[in-house]
């Protein structure tokens, strides 16, 4: 059972009596279908629908919640947050804490015991972004003999495997919306619970359909460029490239653009490596057909 440690995370603590009530009318996911030991996807929208802060949110006991984001935009998340406490009866604070753990299960592993990461950690919780084939665990308190024996790179080929997003390598905070990084069908937007800060949008996007941008899998027969290449057709440049191991990657690219692409039997480049995008399994939206196609965004 392969485990990584990841150091450029940090833990935010939200409790008291109103910290369900505050979060759920402020962030994204909705709290009600958080159960116990599961941590979701989530996002901290401009009133504009984009993508503030990205973060992970499990439950903390009854009546608190434990966010995790990137470590560098921690102490201004938290800031954010305070803005919208007013007279809340809520205690937001950073937690001081050391690495957070990721395990998992290889497909080819069975059912054998994880011998790396102690069964006495504290803060085990299953990332629900992924299959639960997978057994993917996020350990926020790795008991101190936890022995981490996989490298970043074996972490980043699941994601991409997976289609799971990253802000900093995947995409910009503020350049995206929820749907374009998969929030819609991983989770990460409670669409039914009512509104959130940017819900409007959000919505409307989502009911009318023209999310045009979404994340993908990229594949190519030699390695791939680094973060941030343009993806091209026929030199228009149609997305950009985020994570990537190897001969795959992630890219945000605007799917009616590759759809036609595909069609025309146009060549798709990251930089100067063709490449073939496909949807990350278990989405549920295709490519659409050419009478779909929107203006851009």
């Amino acid at each position: 059972m392969p485990t990584t440690r990841l150091d450029d995370r940090a833990l935010l603590s939200v409790h008291g009596p109103d910290a369900e009530s505050l979060l759920q009318n402020v962030v994204t996911p909705d709290l009600a279908a958080l159960g116990e030991s599961a941590v979701k996807p989530g996002a901290l929208l401009t009133p504009q629908g984009k993508i503030l802060f990205d973060f992970l949110i499990a439950r903390d006991g009854e009546a608190g919640f434990v966010l995790e984001c990137r470590a560098d935009i921690a102490e201004d998340f938290l800031r954010r947050l305070m803005l919208y406490k007013l007279r809340a009866k809520v205690d937001l604070t950073k937690q001081d804490q050391g690495p957070v753990l990721v395990s998992w299960q290889n497909e080819s592993d069975g059912s054998h015991p994880d011998s790396s990461v102690s069964h006495n950690d504290s803060g085990v919780l299953t990332d629900t972004r992924f299959p639960e084939r997978l057994s993917v665990r996020r350990h926020h308190h790795p008991a101190p003999d936890a022995r981490p024996d996989a490298n970043g790179e074996t972490w980043t080929r699941l994601r991409i495997e997976h289609g799971v997003a990253e802000s900093g390598t995947d995409y910009a905070l503020g350049d995206v919306f929820p749907h374009d990084v998969l929030l819609d069908q991983n989770g990460g937007v409670g669409l039914r619970k009512g509104c959130f800060v940017g819900q409007e949008v959000v919505s409307r996007m989502h009911h009318r359909g023209t999310a045009r941008r979404r994340l993908l899998i990229a594949r190519a027969a030699s390695p791939l460029p680094a973060p941030g290449t343009s993806v091209t057709a026929d030199g228009r440049a149609i997305g950009t490239l985020g994570s990537v191991a190897g001969g795959t990657g992630l890219a945000i690219v605007r799917i009616d653009r590759v759809k036609e692409a595909i069609d025309a039997g146009t060549t798709i480049s990251a930089g100067a490596v063709g490449v073939t995008l496909e949807i990350p399994p278990g989405m549920g939206f295709s490519f659409p057909e050419p009478a779909a196609g929107g203006a851009d965004r």
